[in-house]
């Protein structure tokens, strides 16, 4: 018998940005719990504005929301900066946070008075990570791009990147050779986690490797303490699928301690709260579907059919609930 739909989960990564329930009321009814990740992104509200946000909907809500913290890239090369970033850090974990997360700014538009990107192993970010290291707490990363950001449109290997670059080409970095490539963001990664052996570390979305599940293999292996997510970049391995489905299923069984379930959904408001709960209901039953079953689907973002993995229920269990679970300390 499959695996049933009501088993708690956890959606560990999405961004709750404003002060609304119709989708936390969605999770409680449908046993789901959310871990909200505050960004430092300009087209956010203001670090202080998400996490007003959660911290009222938690009233609510408590049982069902957790939430990430992060810090501020403004003002980075000040005296300042450092000091107000762990200062920031421990305010937001007093207050609940469970984790700490840095986002792709960092190596694709910081810069300092040269005009050189700053990446993430860059020797100013050392303290905080030893701050998260000593503290055993959790260092989320969103580090660099899909490698499809890095190839022409012909060459993408799903719908959704293609489309959403042929219209932002100021975010398609084959465009734009002045910027880090693509190798450069995973080696700065290495670099940190080489430099920080017991740091706990997450890579968001498939660690930036979601073309080849063997690349996100690899990485694991050799960071012990590292974890991935998939948020967002579950059409990349629906595609590798399509032509390698084994592949794919085995990667699954074989560090099924190691990836844990996200859908990286925005609430902002821009949907209604009729059109919110339409495509996210859609969107978890068919990655559900996916992880379940095995019979052949297709999905929007995907170019083919592909057979759905159908995992064995205690798989199932971790990847959506254990793993978040423990490596959040939930």
């Amino acid at each position: 018998m499959s695996i049933d739909w009501n088993i708690p989960k956890i959606d560990a990564h999405v961004h709750f940005n404003t002060i609304r329930t119709p989708l936390l009321s969605y999770g409680k009814k449908n046993n789901i719990r959310f871990l909200s990740i505050n960004t430092d992104i300009p087209f956010f509200p203001s670090i202080d504005d998400q996490e007003n946000a959660i911290l009222a909907l938690k009233k609510e809500y408590q049982d069902h929301l957790d939430y990430i913290t992060t810090f501020s890239c403004d003002q980075w090369n000040s005296e300042t900066w450092l000091k107000n970033s762990i200062d920031r850090i421990k305010k937001s974990i007093d207050k609940g946070a469970l984790g700490i997360k840095v986002w792709k700014n960092i190596g694709m538009s910081l810069k300092d008075n040269q005009g050189t990107y700053i990446k993430i192993d860059h020797p100013s970010f050392d303290p905080i990570f030893n701050f998260i290291a000593e503290n055993n707490l959790v260092l989320l990363g969103h580090i660099g791009e899909p490698k499809n950001c890095w190839l022409p449109l012909d060459e993408m290997t799903v719908d959704q990147d293609r489309k959403y670059f042929a219209s932002h080409p100021e975010y398609h970095m084959f465009l734009h050779p002045e910027y880090p490539d693509y190798q450069d963001h995973l080696n700065a990664r290495n670099n940190v986690l080489s430099k920080h052996p017991t740091l706990n570390f997450v890579g968001l979305h498939l660690s930036s490797q979601e073309w080849e599940t063997n690349e996100v293999a690899l990485f694991l292996d050799t960071y012990p303490n590292a974890m991935v997510d998939l948020a967002e970049r579950i059409c990349h391995v629906q595609h590798q699928a399509v032509t390698n489905w084994q592949k794919v299923y085995d990667f699954f069984i074989k560090y099924q301690d190691r990836i844990i379930y996200g859908s990286d959904v925005i609430d902002d408001n821009s949907l209604t709260d009729e059109e919110l709960l339409h495509y996210m209901d859609g969107r978890y039953k068919m990655h559900w579907e996916f992880f379940t079953k095995n019979n052949h689907m297709a999905a929007p973002k995907v170019t083919g059919q592909f057979k759905g993995l159908g995992l064995p229920d205690h798989v199932i269990k971790k990847i959506y609930h254990d793993n978040a679970l423990n490596t959040y300390k939930l």
